[in-house]
């Protein structure tokens, strides 16, 4: 049910989807967060309210004339089995892009979140420069982050510290012009910034119940967009420990101050196997750029360990980021292997030394930024 008169009307260059479950406790400073942004043209904001029982459609509505911005709000009642955070980011994405249309900018924040007074010409900025895409970052609350306890925090610089030295692998072996260092390695739908027409050319966010963020940006990187990391662009998120989404962020907070997971996120592998990844796909990615490749078929397929068909077919994929995921999957070599959460202390000091050995490789003195921003934590 559409609560805002003319939904489709009055179009906008720039919109803001917010999807929304039961925050009648937060949804007041998020939507005022955003009422004081500054540098910013002309904006929307698509609040749809998904499964709503407290008070969060009555707040909505009565900060609604007030609001510097036009506010619409969708109430949508969903079948349980879809009532997740992707299908409701999905929708109002979609909302959000019939109103900007395909030469418009569509960015998406939770209702838990703040926004800072540039956020939206920050991000405007960065795919002014030539960004298809922009993350932005997420840190929680300050006075909820003093709550947690300090193993907590330990644990989660650990976490980033590691993530960002992997990262820093991925940028002296495969740099990639489009998203220079400094950058961060968060996915979060905090903070995402989109042309509306890369949105639609990957079919939307995902219909997924959880990682929705995350496997948005997997869908840009498959169809090569020009995705920025961008650490100017920060957002504070809460740090509560009972949340709207199962297996979200809260719950992968309260869980972790119980005890450690077990084993970390995918995302994460020994520094020697990264430095691997990088360099083959940075030279997959130079053959493909010279559109050489087929004549290299054999070296790759020994390279990679898989038979020559099975290069040629993943190389034949129309975008480079597609080509190298179906290789990622076909490939032992390039298979990720779990890693427990007790090898963190020592793959950190192995990426240190392996980020020390590229740079003296390549000639390179000093290290490059990894300075976090705050506590940062990633649901699996």
């Amino acid at each position: 049910m559409d609560m805002s008169a003319g939904f489709y009307q009055a179009p906008t260059r720039v919109a803001v989807a917010i999807p929304v479950h039961n925050e009648a406790e937060t949804i007041e400073a998020c939507l005022l967060a955003l009422s004081r942004q500054s540098g910013a043209a002309d904006f929307a904001v698509v609040a749809l309210l998904n499964n709503c029982t407290d008070d969060t459609a009555k707040i909505a509505r009565r900060l609604q004339p007030g609001l510097p911005f036009r506010l619409h709000l969708s109430e949508h009642w969903l079948d349980l089995s879809l009532a997740g955070a992707g299908v409701a980011r999905r929708l109002a994405m979609q909302n959000a892009a019939d109103l900007v249309g395909p030469e418009g900018v569509l960015l998406t924040t939770d209702a838990d979140t703040r926004v800072p007074a540039d956020w939206i010409a920050r991000n405007l900025a960065h795919l002014e420069a030539g960004a298809d895409a922009v993350a932005g970052m997420a840190e929680i609350d300050p006075a909820d982050a003093a709550a947690l306890p300090p193993h907590f925090v330990t644990d989660e610089d650990k976490r980033t510290a590691f993530a960002n030295l992997l990262d820093e692998i991925d940028w002296l072996l495969d740099p990639d012009p489009n998203d220079a260092w400094p950058r961060h390695t968060e996915h979060s739908g905090a903070s995402i910034a989109v042309r509306a027409q890369w949105h639609t050319r990957v079919g939307g966010i995902p219909t997924v119940a959880l990682g929705e963020d995350r496997a948005f940006f997997d869908r840009l990187r498959k169809m090569d967009a020009r995705i920025r990391h961008a650490r100017d662009v920060s957002v504070v998120v809460s740090g509560r420990t009972q949340g709207r989404a199962a297996g979200g962020m809260a719950e992968t907070i309260a869980r972790r101050m119980v005890e450690q997971d077990s084993w970390l996120d995918d995302c994460f592998e020994p520094g020697p196997h990264r430095a691997r990844r990088a360099s083959m796909r940075a030279f997959l990615r130079q053959a493909w750029s010279r559109a050489d490749w087929s004549g290299r078929a054999d070296h790759l397929a020994t390279e990679l360990q898989v038979d020559v068909a099975r290069v040629r077919d993943c190389m034949a994929a129309q975008h480079f980021g597609a080509g190298w995921h179906r290789l990622e999957q076909v490939s032992p070599l390039l298979a990720r292997a779990p890693l427990a959460t007790l090898e963190l202390d020592r793959e950190l000091a192995v990426a240190q030394r392996t980020v020390q050995n590229i740079r003296i490789v390549l000639g390179l003195t000093g290290s490059a930024n990894r300075a976090d921003t705050g506590v940062c934590v990633a649901a699996e």
